[in-house]
């Protein structure tokens, strides 16, 4: 191989290497689902590729020739946890600016009518009376950003979202510390959806929120690949519920 073709070869496959890079980071990123509060759409263990296109600002042009779209009630949204940006959240966007919340003995009343939530799971029986009538009081050791929405937010007992922002809750309703525990969700902070499961590990949540990898998680994996692998959710389609 002449030194013009090595030199050739080696700058088209840089290039091929930052473009993937570039893809799949700005446009498709992957994650882990580290916590129960997504059940049972969302399992822990569940690794998704993130679609960072679609909820993208869009300009004059670009909104012409590329998907985006605003976000809308019923989507499943990976965002920079309001509270800590250096933390990623995955819920369901609840409701969207303008929109009435208020829940009635677990059961989401949206713009003054009940609302079917087939996604939702609630795991503890009897009602908690903030989390399950929900705007009603304070929640335990609220922050600011929760005391701000409750008192400035509240209309006749109904949560209103104001412009900017979402109220993302988890399906795992009864488990699930979502916008009832620290507030809205400012609507910069929505990094994309989860479009499909590519894999799906058993595995607990202290091995998938530790920063570095230990060799213990890397060693259950390697031996029990095949025996704690969810198969049936392996390339799994996610999508939306539409809220009316």
């Amino acid at each position: 191989m002449t030194r013009d073709v090595q030199r050739g070869f080696i700058a088209e496959w840089t290039v091929t290497i930052i473009l993937l890079l570039f893809a799949t980071t700005t446009l498709v990123q992957a994650f882990v689902i580290p916590s129960a509060s997504m059940e049972s759409s969302l399992l822990i263990g569940d690794h998704v590729l993130v679609d960072k296109l679609v909820f993208a600002p869009f300009g004059a042009v670009s909104k012409r020739l590329l998907p985006y779209r605003d976000v809308r009630r019923g989507d499943i949204i990976v965002f920079r946890y309001p509270i800590d940006i250096s933390q990623d959240y995955v819920k369901r966007a609840i409701g969207v600016p303008g929109d009435h919340i208020r829940l009635v003995n677990k059961q989401l009343m949206l713009n003054g009518h009940l609302v079917n939530e087939p996604y939702v799971q609630h795991i503890f029986p009897g009602t908690e009376p903030y989390r399950d009538n929900f705007p009603s009081g304070q929640g335990p050791m609220s922050p600011p950003s929760v005391v701000d929405m409750l008192q400035n937010h509240v209309v006749d007992g109904e949560l209103v979202v104001p412009p900017g922002y979402v109220f993302a809750m988890g399906d795992n309703r009864d488990d699930s510390a979502d916008s009832r525990y620290w507030g809205f969700v400012p609507r910069e902070n929505i990094v994309g959806t989860p479009v499909v499961i590519y894999w799906s590990f058993e595995a607990p949540t202290a091995d998938l929120t530790n920063p570095n990898i230990g060799i213990d998680h890397i060693v259950d994996v390697i031996a029990h690949f095949f025996t704690k692998t969810r198969w049936k959710r392996t390339f799994k389609l996610l999508r939306g519920y539409p809220l009316e």
